[in-house]
């Protein structure tokens, strides 16, 4: 267990691994990258924006509150020590929390405060472009390959339909997000739970309840009515999608 603690670089793996992700996502061009400021997902980030075709020289904004969830004294040690923890206070993982570690509900309130954090950032693009009155200055240079992304085969047609898809209309923003298993485990389930996501018609409770593999690919498409921040629609097109390792 790493969590927050002990700050490493990637392996070897992981940096296949980010390689391969970069590859997978080198054709989609993004708008916006924010990073877990730890070492492994900074490696991560970089690594993914260095294969990227349109936005090599896109800054990378850190930020604190995607960091892995905190395990407090279990940080260092085998997972089967943090189990035998768990079992000896009468709990289970994932929802016992060692001392000096976090709880489920705040690391849970960190992704909520990341996600409102994205949304005021969307809604606030989006009138900056009214402002300058926008579709033609925002779809300036920008051709439909760099916003076809490189999952759809694996998507049914109502989860990309003409409404929803990236690849059919200029998005206000398109930000990849790079964080952690536990944490980004956590910020799924406030989305569904909280915030009554679509998911895919084909995912069960077992995969929507699993940690991503490194770097598996997850893809929600968020929309804010007239800039309403209260009520986000949000649907999620795959979820730790890994078919580029």
């Amino acid at each position: 267990l790493v969590g927050q603690g002990v700050d490493e670089p990637l392996s070897a793996t992981g940096f296949r691994q980010a390689d391969a992700a970069g590859v997978f996502l080198s054709n989609v061009k993004f708008t916006h990258v924010f990073s877990s400021d730890l070492l492994r997902a900074k490696q991560t980030a970089a690594t993914i924006l260095g294969k990227n075709k349109f936005c090599k020289d896109l800054e990378i904004k850190y930020d604190a509150r995607l960091r892995e969830r905190k395990y407090g004294v279990a940080e260092g040690r085998p997972l089967t020590d943090l189990k035998a923890m768990a079992k000896a206070a009468g709990e289970q993982c994932p929802s016992f929390t060692p001392s000096g570690g976090e709880t489920l509900d705040e690391v849970r309130g960190r992704a909520r405060d990341f996600f409102e954090f994205l949304c005021q950032l969307a809604v606030g693009l989006e009138q900056k472009e009214q402002d300058m009155h926008g579709a033609a200055s925002r779809s300036s240079g920008t051709s439909e390959e760099q916003l076809v992304f490189p999952w759809t085969n694996h998507c049914s047609e109502a989860e990309l339909s003409s409404d929803n898809s990236g690849a059919s209309k200029i998005l206000d923003a398109n930000i990849l997000v790079v964080s952690h298993g536990a944490y980004m485990r956590n910020w799924i389930g406030y989305l569904v739970s909280d915030l009554n996501c679509t998911l895919p018609t084909n995912l069960t409770k077992s995969q929507l309840s699993s940690v991503s593999p490194n770097t598996g690919v997850s893809h929600f498409i968020v929309k804010l009515e007239n800039g309403n921040l209260l009520k986000p629609e949000i649907t999620c097109v795959c979820l730790n999608q890994d078919s580029h390792l």
